[in-house]
């Protein structure tokens, strides 16, 4: 039976010290603020990013370099025979693609199994963790690759932001829309199932908001995932920056939808820096059987 590692990547919520107690390496997405280059979770936390973005510092992603991820590559198949690595989705950064194009490489073909399951946050946390139940069931690593990649649609996540500045910042939406929205003080409801980050509905208040999030999740677990039920589907939450608000929207989450253990973590700093502080998500996930 090969021995499988599973390598993912910050985006997926999982920090290096969670990553160390799941036995799998987690890959630090980089970022350069104000001409400074930084990693996720390694000299770079979430209150230092927040910092930096509130002070409207320049701040621009990229993807794990090929030469360190290829380094990570041959340092874990002295140990094991193969590896499944899940990066972000293919939809919102390139850098899915180019693991796959170096997986091709005559040292690793047949080794090295990328994932595009087109997953981000705590969904692509739940990739994760099915992964090593699949491994630790005696699966390899082709079979790990193929059974995830054909359950990519089965999730959707809902996130409502606290501010238009950043997407007006990024040039997703016109400078004119952004006055006009902050005026209105809409509170724009994004989604991502599978591909890029979209437009959903806008919400007038907070609350108004959070019941839009709320009955999509419903909506997606009863007519595109077959129940509402704790043995069917996970229901999880994200945030960025702000836990105590986060936290009543996680006891939200949990009244409206009694018997699920939901499972919160910051929003992924790749798409935070998009949208900015003070947004809230929830995520609905199929149980991979």
């Amino acid at each position: 039976m090969s021995k499988v590692a599973i390598i993912t990547d910050s985006n997926s919520g999982i920090t290096q010290a969670e990553g160390e107690k799941l036995g799998i390496k987690v890959v630090p997405m980089p970022f350069t603020i104000a001409g400074t280059d930084y990693l996720e979770d390694i000299n770079l936390t979430q209150e230092e990013f927040y910092t930096k973005l509130s002070s409207d510092e320049e701040v621009s992603t990229s993807q794990p370099s090929p030469g360190n991820l290829m380094d990570l590559w041959d340092e874990v198949l002295k140990e094991y025979d193969e590896i499944v690595y899940i990066p972000m989705s293919s939809g919102l950064s390139s850098s899915c693609a180019s693991a796959t194009s170096l997986s091709q490489d005559d040292d690793y073909e047949g080794k090295v199994f990328v994932v595009n399951n087109q997953r981000i946050s705590v969904t692509m946390r739940n990739s994760v963790l099915d992964a090593i139940r699949l491994a630790d069931e005696g699966k390899t690593g082709a079979q790990i690759k193929e059974i995830l990649e054909a359950d990519k649609f089965n999730s959707s996540i809902y996130i409502m932001l606290d501010t238009l500045y950043y997407l007006k910042k990024g040039g997703r939406i016109t400078p004119a829309a952004a006055a006009l929205g902050t005026i209105l003080r809409i509170k724009p409801v994004l989604q991502i199932q599978g591909e890029k980050l979209d437009s959903f509905a806008k919400a007038r208040t907070t609350s108004q908001g959070q019941k839009i999030m709320l009955n999509a999740i419903k909506d997606d677990a009863e007519k595109r995932f077959g129940g509402l039920d704790p043995q069917n589907v996970r229901i999880d939450a994200a945030f960025t920056q702000d836990i105590e608000r986060a936290n009543e929207w996680k006891q939200m989450i949990e009244e409206t939808f009694p018997g699920f253990d939901v499972h919160m973590d910051p929003l992924s700093l790749s798409v935070s820096c998009h949208i900015g502080p003070g947004a809230l998500a929830v995520t609905v996930t199929k149980i991979l059987k």
